[in-house]
């Protein structure tokens, strides 16, 4: 690192602000030169300052004490990440709990639309994992909420549920979260739901609307101010188009808050393609359904949001999904989805039996440790882990607080060759008018070389090896530029304030 004191950065970005777009980054050998132009006279998206946000399972709300502002180790771990995120409450458990409005309420009979599926090897069937969620668990979810900053996505249950339960439970919500409710979030995975309790000859997309209807209607007659996101699918894009084709054609309609869906890079953790050299490539399937939804999106004229994923699907795999890479992923992921015009995303964690109960019971990466006896996050992609008694950050929560530094920035378009580096770029410029710019060097090996001759180096995302479970995201103590952005590591650069 080349060092320089206060007023040599100040009159080098002074100048520099002057001289954009053009800036280099030269690696070591012709070979491998790279070049990044940044283009300030076509501004992108603007960031939205609660872009960076968490998912967890409804399931969590049947330990009313987990989401309360007394579980402080929590409160804590959240306020980190960020001052003011998005906490979406839903996955596969949202669609079997049951709200328990007094305590003397028995769990409903399953509706008539239930067709219960004989669930897969080593999976227990769902209706053994029913839980209830009840006011008290609610209360204390507004208490979380207003501890940490953050607002709040609600699952309700679709699945196993029916129009007038899925109201009552809504008011309860509605009138306690208040202004921290961004919106209700019908249903998890629809086009899933043939796997659990929806027989597969009969339903679709067309199918699926339909019920949803009926629920957010019920909600809406009960709640007329109440907001929706849909149709939060597993891998049927698709799905968006045919719903917001149809929402379009409605003369009148719930309002729509966000088209949504889910996105996990791979899984489950036994299949090959689970590893830290696979993670860090390049994926054009991040690009081809953000095109998608963004059109379902603008039909509608509403936003778009990655609402649940991680690394690898089904609780993540040991020595990928926990450790330094995914911190590497989820900086370069969530900045794409940024650059992509998403108004968030959500990166799913909790506790290791709610994820376990999700899917069926169990964690499939356990049997894949080295050590089972080993002190590790359940599940393994959580971003904040409960290890041992302490609500620890785990290494993907420092590539969210990385990407969350572009809170509030109007994204910039780059052109980014590194050459023959595996790296990527992103730029913005501040409410302020400085330009942050982020580069992300995934390669285990390559050095990349750079030359941005007035930028300011503001923090270094580093660790031992992509292996490594210590993290670091560190400050410089002193003003200086960056000359080289290390193998495995990410550092973000400020320019001068304009």
């Amino acid at each position: 690192m080349k060092f320089m004191d206060r007023r040599r950065f100040l009159l080098t970005t002074a100048a520099t602000a002057a001289t954009l777009p053009s800036l280099r980054a030269l690696a070591q050998s012709p070979a491998a030169v790279a070049k990044l132009t940044l283009h300030p006279d076509a501004p992108g998206p603007t960031v939205p300052q609660n872009f960076i946000g968490l998912s967890y399972e409804t399931q969590q709300l049947s330990d009313p004490a987990f989401f309360s502002a007394n579980n402080e180790g929590l409160v804590a771990r959240f306020r980190e990440l960020s001052p003011n995120g998005v906490l979406r409450i839903g996955g596969n458990t949202s669609d079997v709990g049951w709200w328990k409005p007094t305590p003397t309420s028995k769990q409903p009979p399953l509706p008539p639309s239930v067709v219960i599926v004989t669930p897969g090897p080593d999976e227990r069937p769902f209706q053994e994992l029913a839980y209830s969620v009840t006011p008290e668990a609610v209360t204390n979810l507004r208490s979380f909420l207003d501890a940490t900053g953050w607002t709040c996505l609600y699952g309700i249950n679709l699945g196993t549920s029916t129009p007038a339960r899925a109201a009552e439970e809504a008011v309860f919500v509605a009138k306690t979260l208040g202004s921290k409710l961004e919106y209700f979030q019908v249903g998890n995975e629809p086009d899933g739901f043939t796997r659990r309790f929806r027989e597969k000859a009969k339903w679709t997309a067309d199918a699926y609307l339909d019920e949803w209807l009926a629920a957010a209607n019920a909600i809406r007659a009960r709640v007329p101010s109440a907001r929706f996101g849909l149709p939060d699918t597993a891998g049927n894009p698709e799905w968006s188009t045919t719903i917001s084709t149809r929402l379009a054609a409605m003369h009148e309609h719930p309002e729509i808050a966000a088209i949504s869906h889910h996105y996990y890079f791979t899984g489950p953790p036994s299949n090959p393609k689970a590893n830290l050299d696979e993670l860090l490539k390049s994926n054009p399937k991040v690009q081809s359904v953000a095109e998608t939804t963004r059109a379902a999106a603008a039909r509608i004229g509403t936003k778009y949001r990655m609402t649940e994923g991680n690394s690898c699907y089904r609780g993540g795999r040991p020595g990928m999904s926990d450790v330094f890479g995914a911190a590497l992923w989820s900086a370069d992921y969530l900045l794409t989805l940024a650059s992509l015009g998403y108004a968030g995303a959500n990166l799913h964690g909790g506790s290791g039996k709610a994820v376990a109960d999700s899917l069926g019971g169990t964690l499939p990466g356990e049997l894949l440790m080295p050590d089972p006896k080993a002190p590790h996050p359940r599940p393994f992609y959580t971003p904040i882990a409960e290890v041992e008694g302490r609500y620890v950050a785990e290494p993907v929560s420092y590539g969210m607080r990385f990407a969350g530094h572009f809170a509030g920035a109007t994204f910039i378009p780059v052109d980014f060759n590194s050459g023959e580096v595996n790296a990527t770029a992103f730029a913005a410029k501040l409410p302020t008018g400085q330009i942050v710019v982020a580069i992300i060097n995934k390669d285990k090996a390559k050095a990349l070389h750079i030359d941005l001759a007035g930028y300011s180096l503001a923090f270094t995302l580093s660790a031992p090896s992509l292996a490594s479970t210590k993290v670091e995201l560190t400050e410089p103590s002193k003003f200086r530029e960056a000359s080289i952005v290390a193998p495995a590591s990410a550092v973000l650069l400020y320019g001068s304030q304009g």
